[in-house]
């Protein structure tokens, strides 16, 4: 069982200075993420960061391959700086994920189509 944490405007500030570097940290967020771990939740970045998704070509999925690559090591060092630990990265959801933390997220009502906020 494990959290998914959303990378960007969740845990880190977006846009980042550049590229592919990660924003500074969400002190609140991060606070939350160091406490989970501390009780010894599993917690893992969210993110489309390493999602492949959207290579039309062979040459559109090797070049985001490399995107792929260089934005790991980017959350990696962002992690090792502000948990002092890597987590998994993921840009998927699985059967194991208890809940979702995101900043775009609507919450619904299962099996009802209802927001939880009530909003339309």
């Amino acid at each position: 069982m494990h959290i998914l944490v959303d990378l960007d405007r969740t845990l880190a500030i977006y846009p980042p200075p550049s590229g592919q570097q990660i924003g500074p940290s969400v002190p609140k967020m991060l606070a939350r993420v160091k406490q989970w771990l501390e009780e010894g939740t599993e917690v893992r970045i969210f993110t489309a960061r390493v999602s492949s998704v959207g290579a039309t070509t062979l040459e559109d999925a090797l070049r985001r391959q490399d995107d792929i690559k260089q934005a790991r090591v980017a959350i990696e060092a962002w992690c090792l700086e502000h948990l002092g630990c890597v987590l998994p990265i993921t840009c998927c959801k699985d059967y194991s994920t208890i809940a979702i933390i995101d900043d775009i997220a609507v919450q619904i009502i299962p099996g009802t189509g209802e927001r939880v906020d009530g909003a339309d």
